[in-house]
């Protein structure tokens, strides 16, 4: 036994427990489930934040963290973590889940179901390509654009699908090719293009 300097024997202090407090497992056929390698790395995971934080010192760390990958249980796994705050490290189904202290606020709301999304109607897109068409095309796209846009128009109404965008820009560009042509014709039609 080692000795102080002054000839007495250092004071032997009591066996601790070395994993914080005792969890009694809730006696399930999951706790007694095999832990795989992505559930000690949890497990780690949530004893290196404990760390972190200044909840463990480094004798506790180093000890669960040996524990951890001696551990061949859930129920094991969750023993070295129990009276650190919950983390990445799944509890087993059925097992008794500590309760949070009011201080941690209440627990998550479940996320809403997203809302599905209208669809875009087939003829505005096609209004919209007419139109962009009619600028290669010198205007012989531009009434197809606005055939098209205008029957987009009046689904949309009716259906409430999307599509009032590309639509409309199909509309103004069928629309401004017509112009242009009806605007030659007038001009030819006076001889100012002669």
């Amino acid at each position: 036994m080692a000795e102080q300097p002054g000839g007495q024997p250092y004071p032997v202090r009591p066996q601790q427990q070395p994993y914080g407090q005792p969890w009694q497992s809730a006696q399930t056929p999951q706790s007694a489930m095999r832990a795989s390698h992505t559930d000690r790395d949890r497990t780690v995971d949530v004893l290196k934040a404990a760390y972190a934080e200044g909840r463990l010192t480094r004798e506790e760390y180093g000890q669960r963290f040996d524990a951890v990958y001696q551990a061949q249980t859930y129920g094991r796994l969750a023993q070295l973590v129990a009276d650190l705050p919950a983390g990445p490290m799944a509890v087993p189904f059925g097992a008794a889940v500590p309760v949070l202290p009011a201080a941690y606020g209440p627990p998550p709301m479940p996320m809403p179901m997203p809302v599905p999304q209208r669809p875009v109607n087939g003829m505005a897109i096609a209004s919209l390509a007419l139109g962009v068409l009619s600028l290669p095309t010198l205007g012989v796209a531009g009434l197809g654009a606005v055939i098209t846009g205008h029957i987009a128009k009046a689904q949309i109404r009716a259906r409430g699908d999307e599509g009032t965008a590309p639509a409309t820009i199909g509309l103004v560009l069928g629309w401004l090719s017509l112009g242009g042509w009806a605007l030659l014709v007038v001009l030819a039609g006076f001889g100012v293009l002669d």
